[in-house]
């Protein structure tokens, strides 16, 4: 599949600015942090998004017992913004830190200290730790491709839905980015037609990444688009389809929190709602990890 890059997704008016630590797990003891056992945490919501493809991933490496998870609430409680659960690593880890405390964060819990807050790092060096026979994330080969996948979820889905939906923008932009969310849509259809995977024939962080996407399109996104806008978004079948065989997969449906999603949503968001708002594609909570479909993973 050959994917070019898109237009730049543009980020919300109401994100909060903090600071991003960019620590890595090396190979081996000499990087300082290492894939070890036992050592380090990850701290998440799953009803961010980055947070919900960590969880996910976590999952699928089966690290459970290796690298424990701290799952935060939908809504941050910290009177700034942030989780007060995560201010005492914030506090050790930058000097005077006044900021909000944000997830996701992988901690390093020898040292007390925050690795890093950079999700798609946090995920590659997860795909590090030993995986008892389970296979890699990111295989060797594919890189190109999964980046590639990456850049079409955060530029022509996310941020081309977002654009499309933005009740400030001109008709003409709105259906401009419209056209480029459709367009993303339909190159990702043909190439999951008669294919269960993105790569290679087995899951993938490109699936990861393509399934949180399409959960946000249509828990999140389609509220604010009118209602042709979403039923031409529903005609891409076997992209749905994908969608509805990964929530039936345990590690993926089982991380689903639909409320969580709808009260950050409805926390943080300021825009208006759209008649797409009650054109819902897939009934999400019908294909979660209790489905029969289960059984086939």
């Amino acid at each position: 599949m050959t994917i070019t890059p898109l237009a730049a997704a543009v980020p919300p008016a109401h994100r909060v600015a903090a600071p991003v630590f960019r620590g890595r797990l090396g190979r081996d003891a000499r990087s300082g942090h290492y894939a070890v056992p036992h050592r380090y945490r990850l701290h998440l919501s799953t009803a961010c998004p980055d947070g919900l493809r960590l969880a996910v991933g976590h999952t699928l490496l089966g690290l459970g017992g290796s690298c424990p998870v701290t799952f935060l609430p939908a809504l941050p409680d910290g009177h700034d913004g942030g989780h007060a659960e995560l201010r005492p690593l914030y506090e050790a880890s930058a000097h005077h830190y006044r900021g909000p405390a944000l997830a996701p964060v992988l901690s390093d819990e020898w040292s007390g200290r925050i690795v890093s807050t950079r999700a798609a790092d946090i995920l590659r060096d997860l795909d590090r730790f030993p995986r008892a026979g389970r296979g890699p994330l990111f295989p060797p080969g594919a890189e190109s491709l999964l980046e590639a996948v990456e850049r079409m979820c955060a530029e022509g889905i996310e941020g081309a839905a977002q654009r499309a939906g933005d009740a400030g923008a001109g008709p003409a932009e709105r259906a401009a980015a419209l056209g480029v969310l459709l367009d993303t849509l339909g190159r990702l259809e043909r190439r999951l037609t008669g294919e269960d995977h993105l790569a290679g024939g087995r899951l993938t962080a490109a699936d990861i990444e393509l399934w949180v996407s399409l959960v946000w399109l249509d828990t999140v996104h389609r509220c604010h688009l009118d209602a042709s806008a979403v039923r031409r978004i529903a005609e891409h079948r076997a992209l749905w389809a994908y969608a509805r065989r990964l929530t039936a997969h345990p590690a993926f449906g089982r991380h689903l929190d639909l409320a969580g999603i709808a009260r950050r949503h409805q926390g943080r968001c300021r825009g208006l709602e759209a008649a797409g708002a009650a054109v819902q594609i897939l009934d999400w909570a019908a294909h979660t990890a209790d489905s029969p479909d289960a059984s086939r993973w």
